[in-house]
């Protein structure tokens, strides 16, 4: 079977960091290639791993940067995160190694924040640039006390302008290597949960949607284990280089988000 026209979705599943921008720069007439989806009557949501920026921030970058977007376009690890663990049990008291805005998501989810490894039933893991020793031995503690223990997102690096900056993956391997343990479930990309929240937004099935991304082990593998379509760019991690020798390949290849002009 032939693939798709990138024209012929219905709904458009974005990444942002490597994708739409890096840092603070706009990337490769993202903008245009926005307005031109939404007069095509496209639905369009953005997906972010990274749990240090609320969604309301997302949405007012995007919309500083020309792309109108309100929430409920926005959808990134915290609110997966909080959704996750609110199926498993409402009101969870939550041990987080995190940065504010993940704790304000949980928080608003209905979870009690706790700072007492001890009561903890639940330990989150995020991207955390104020992770220092005191974070990991209480994580310890709360492990061998029998919290269970979720991720926000499984990234080794954060794109930034410039070249990257450590992420998740760095916290979950010092508390591995202190514990031996691994998050239960890491709700981020490329998990099944991450994609269920956009497809949901955009009430589409895979079939009619494509997924829009930088990276190879999360953004396409995800599309990958859940048969939607994908479409790498090059504007982020992934080199061609790097491509060419993975296992993991994307339904498009784009120098960036400008080839859907």
């Amino acid at each position: 079977m032939s693939k798709k026209h990138l024209m012929d979705y219905s709904g458009y599943i974005f990444d942002l960091d490597g994708t739409i921008y890096l840092s603070n720069r706009l990337l490769a007439q993202a903008d245009q290639v926005i307005a031109m989806l939404k007069r095509r009557n496209k639905k369009i949501v953005f997906l972010s791993n990274k749990p240090i920026e609320s969604r309301a921030n997302y949405a007012k970058k995007l919309t500083k940067m020309g792309i109108p977007v309100t929430v409920d376009n926005i959808v990134n690890s915290s609110l997966v995160t909080a959704r996750c663990i609110h199926a498993q049990k409402a009101g969870a008291r939550i041990y987080v190694i995190g940065e504010p805005p993940l704790i304000a998501e949980l928080e608003d989810a209905g979870h009690i924040i706790t700072s007492d490894p001890l009561q903890a039933e639940f330990l989150v893991v995020a991207f955390d640039r104020t992770f220092h020793y005191d974070k990991l031995n209480d994580a310890m503690i709360a492990l061998k006390n029998g919290a269970r223990y979720f991720a926000t997102n499984p990234d080794r690096t954060c794109p930034v302008e410039g070249g990257e900056i450590p992420d998740c993956a760095g916290m979950m391997g010092a508390i591995e290597g202190v514990t031996l343990q691994r998050p239960e479930l890491i709700c981020g990309k490329p998990s099944p949960e991450m994609l269920a929240v956009a497809l949901e937004r955009m009430n589409l099935p895979v079939e009619q949607c494509l997924m829009i991304g930088d990276r190879l082990e999360t953004d396409i593998q995800m599309g990958i284990d859940l048969h939607i379509d994908t479409a790498l760019v090059l504007t982020g991690i992934t080199t061609k280089d790097m491509l060419a020798t993975s296992l993991v390949k994307p339904t498009h290849v784009l120098e960036s988000v400008a080839d859907l002009l």
